[in-house]
């Protein structure tokens, strides 16, 4: 919003810019030094490797960083990172491994003498790099991170040269058998998912050939004969355990010596927390430095808390890399812990709980009495259907909602044993892995049983059950014809059993993840001692975190007021109050607005109403009428027809309700010569309101303009004068937000900030209305939309209403199905219609949910991989508006 400057301001700033133009080009930018990049293929090892090369600032040496990819993507994924990372000092150098990307090779999951092989050439690459800092010839400086596959190459990479100087493995593997093979079962739907991906890869020539002939893609003939063998047979034996064993960190685990900072996931079905105790235990026994960190998302979804993340592997490599002992590299430990749930969206927010040492697995255990007597159960035929806990891609990391009451799981009636504790007396947090010995008892032939274990947090009505992050363990038991005796070690997670809740121990003959016997044979189990739970004590957990911008956002709208008075535009006599209306932050009805001079109408009998606690996107192509409407919804303009109230208060030009609204609309004037904090100090003088009201500091940290804060305005960047704007928005605590393209100028951090931002203050009660053409954001920060176009309505409501998300479904599948497995699905209850679609199976539900939903697909055998919604913000977007652009 522009505002009518008092004339003794006007002229200040004029001599202030005068006097100040003589220095122009002396003044700092504020503006990050751009960041160079060199894409290079380079001939490594009979390859050629994609690979691009970051470097920002000046021409002195700077350590440098490795930065691998996710198995699947290649260097592309991880450009916004590099990007941060050589802003932040270093060189860093990407590249598409082995079959991925533009790189070509057969892959073979970080093989010592390929993957690993190439990783060592491109450290070589990097000692004659003019720019990189080298410890002595032909040794640079340099860390590895990378999530996934690529965090598996930077222990692999410690392990095979001792050039490396410090690693950030995410989410990856530390013994690569023992995450597809737990136990002795095979972990097939994830197995299937690694090489299908592959599969998708596989390109032209000898590469497609054989992809066409084996389906495996680029992977090499060795793999391509471990998967097939053991995805028949579904069992893992000795020489499949043997070489992906000598392809894992393990193999080289005692010469990984290097700090290591140590990223894993809660939502993980893939790589659990398991694999990253069994990293952080043999590198703290080699006596290097180890921190570990457990996020709140993981392949199964959710939150991977990427910006923190990325912030903390800066801070580390600037310890060990740039030898910044001033550099505070966070605690030894750090869990996210879920702190509740956000009404607007359904995500969980989160909570740090942190220690000095990292704890283990097994810490300060507590025990529970198991109750039930023996009980016998069956294997089915086929092993289906299958018992459901974690389903890859399914509800975007549903799993970090268990500890909220929110989950799906499905076990069959006669295919397990169950047996409860009693309830608890108090809260009980358990960190770590749960233990119970249990008797099992088979009647298959060969005296084996594959079972899979599991710990429920039960309600206490006895019927809600939460299966925690979603994990269960398998367990291969052999010889037990006779009965035999196993100590049982269940999914390491961190959750709080709530007071008169009670924990389930549960053992299962089937898991749709896993490949159980498909001969039928009974089980009997016993338990033979109590459950036993870690609970890890000296975890000091910590208020919930918000970010910056929550603390000064519901200052906004007295801002706005003050601004209105600036103008001194005439007032007029207002309706009368509509007292029906006092809780309604907006109704719009009737508006209409002409452009000026002609019969044309920018606004056309616009219609809509917006409740507490909303978050509301208004939408539309340019052109559509959205700034106008706006615009009059301030009273910067009059509209031609048609009425706006404002909790019932009708809106007139300096109307006193406009004191409960806030806005960010058109931009911001700002005086050149005073700082930012000047800026707002005499923003907030105009309004007349005491100082202490205007909450300017925690303006200035939403602003996050550091020492720029202080620097006169006219030195500022775009990006900087947005974010001052924004900042000058919050000031006051209005119940009504409006905020027009608040995202202009903002890099994708700051973005994703804003984003929960306004989620975060629509749940306080209040209400946010944003105009945005970036659809990506809209949709996930947003629960109602009005869609504009050519100055009039086309449609509002929730978002999954107009996206469609609510009622229909993208089945994804492992394989084909054929015609009369899909005229089923159809035919399901509560099922509208089914039909093929690309990448899977589009379901239109007619009362099924999407739990009765995979239950269904289970029993009919669906080979189902995820479930999701079909329909995206933008597609229905482009639907109503006919393609225009945003």
């Amino acid at each position: 919003m522009r505002l009518r400057l008092p004339r003794w301001a006007a002229v200040t700033a004029v001599l202030a810019v005068l006097a100040g133009a003589g220095t122009w080009t002396a003044v700092a930018s504020d503006e990050p030094p751009p960041v160079h990049r060199a894409d290079k293929a380079l001939d490594i090892n009979g390859v050629r490797l994609d690979t691009s090369y970051f470097t920002s600032g000046g021409d002195g040496r700077r350590p440098a960083v490795l930065l691998g990819h996710g198995f699947g993507g290649s260097k592309n994924d991880v450009r916004a990172h590099a990007e941060q990372l050589a802003r932040d000092g270093y060189a860093v150098l990407t590249w598409s491994a082995r079959g991925f990307g533009d790189s070509t090779g057969e892959i073979g999951l970080n093989d010592p003498d390929h993957e690993v092989a190439d990783v060592r050439k491109l450290i070589d690459w990097l000692a004659d790099r003019p720019e990189v800092l080298l410890d002595k010839a032909g040794d640079p400086r340099v860390g590895v991170t990378g999530a996934s596959y690529g965090g598996a190459i930077s222990l692999l990479a410690a392990g095979h040269d001792p050039r490396v100087d410090a690693i950030a493995p995410q989410i990856t593997y530390w013994n690569l058998a023992d995450a597809l093979f737990p136990n002795g079962v095979f972990k097939k739907l994830w197995a299937g998912i690694f090489f299908s991906a592959g599969d998708q890869r596989a390109g032209a020539g000898t590469a497609g050939a054989k992809a066409d002939a084996d389906g495996c893609g680029r992977f090499t003939a060795e793999l391509c004969s471990l998967y097939q063998r053991v995805a028949v047979g579904g069992k893992p034996d000795a020489a499949a355990r043997a070489l992906l064993e000598a392809r894992s960190p393990s193999a080289v685990g005692a010469d990984i010596k290097v700090p290591a900072l140590i990223v894993q996931g809660q939502s993980d079905s893939l790589f659990t927390l398991a694999q990253s105790d069994a990293m952080a235990r043999t590198l703290t026994a080699n006596g290097a430095p180890v921190a570990v960190d457990w996020i709140a998302g993981g392949h199964d979804g959710g939150d991977r808390e990427t910006e923190r993340v990325e912030r903390r592997i800066s801070t580390w490599f600037d310890r060990w890399l740039k030898r910044d002992a001033s550099a505070d590299t966070g605690p030894a430990f750090r869990v996210s812990r879920t702190g509740g749930v956000d009404s607007t969206d359904g995500q969980a927010t989160l909570r740090a709980a942190t220690a000095d040492r990292y704890p283990g697995l097994t810490a300060a255990t507590e025990t529970f009495a198991l109750a039930g007597p023996p009980q016998t159960f069956a294997n089915p035929a086929g092993a289906a259907p299958p018992a459901i806990s974690a389903v890859p891609g399914l509800g975007g990391g549903l799993s970090g909602l268990s500890s909220l009451g929110v989950g799906l799981s499905l076990d069959f009636p006669g295919q397990f044993a169950r047996f409860d504790a009693k309830p608890q007396t108090g809260a009980v947090r358990i960190t770590g892995t749960p233990t119970v010995r249990v008797k099992v008892t088979s009647t298959a032939a060969d005296g084996s049983a594959v079972l899979f274990a599991k710990v429920y947090d039960v309600g206490p009505d006895g019927r809600q059950q939460v299966l925690p992050s979603q994990l269960v363990t398998p367990v291969r038991v052999e010889d037990a014809k006779a009965g035999r005796s196993v100590t049982l070690t269940l999914p390491a997670i961190d959750h709080e059993v709530e007071a008169g809740h009670r924990l389930r121990l549960v053992l299962a003959a089937t898991d749709l993840g896993y490949a159980s016997p498909a001969v039928p044979a009974g089980y009997t189990v016993a338990v033979e001692g109590p459950l036993t739970v870690p609970t890890a004590p000296g975890l000091d957990t910590q208020a919930a975190a918000l970010p910056w911008w929550v603390w000064g956002l519901p200052l906004l709208g007295l801002a706005v007021a003050a601004a209105l008075l600036l103008t001194a535009r005439r007032r007029t006599t207002a309706p009368a109050p509509d007292p029906e209306l006092t809780s309604v932050p907006l109704q719009i009805t009737g508006l209409s607005k002409k452009y000026a001079g002609g019969d044309r109408y920018s606004v056309k009998d616009l219609s809509f109403r917006v409740e507490q606690g909303q978050v509301l996107g208004l939408l539309g192509p340019n052109g559509a009428g959205k700034t106008t409407t706006l615009r009059m919804l301030m009273g910067l303009i009059r509209p031609d027809e048609g009425e706006i109230r404002v909790f019932g208060q009708a809106i007139r030009p300096g109307a006193p309700v406009l004191s409960r609204v806030g806005s960010f609309v058109e931009g911001a004037g700002f005086l050149p010569h005073l700082s930012g904090r000047e800026n707002l100090e005499l923003y907030w003088k105009a309004t007349g309101r005491p100082a202490e009201d205007a909450r300017v500091d925690d303006a200035l940290r939403i602003a996050n303009l550091g020492s720029a804060l202080e620097r006169a305005v006219r030195t500022y960047s775009q990006g900087m004068r947005q974010r001052l704007a924004i900042a000058q928005a919050m000031l006051g605590l209005p119940d009504l937000l409006i905020l027009d393209e608040p995202t202009n100028g903002l890099d994708p951090p700051q973005i994703r900030e804003m984003r929960e931002v306004m989620i975060r203050y629509a749940a306080e009660g209040r209400t946010v209305i944003v105009s945005s053409h970036l659809l990506a954001e809209v949709e996930q920060s947003c629960t109602h939309l009005v869609v504009m176009d050519r100055g009039q309505l086309v449609q509002a409501g929730p978002v999954a209403e107009i996206t469609g998300s609510g009622d229909t479904l993208l089945v994804t599948l492992a394989g084909d199905v054929d015609d009369p497995l899909v005229e089923k699905i159809g035919a399901l209850p509560g099922v509208g219609s089914a039909a093929r679609a690309d990448g899977g199976i589009l379901v239109r539900l007619d009362g099924a949910d999407a739990t009765a939903l995979i239950g269904d697909l289970v029993r009919l055998d669906v080979p189902l991989t995820g479930v999701g919604p079909h329909r995206r913000l933008e597609d229905a977007f482009l639907t109503l508006i006919g393609g225009g652009s945003a």
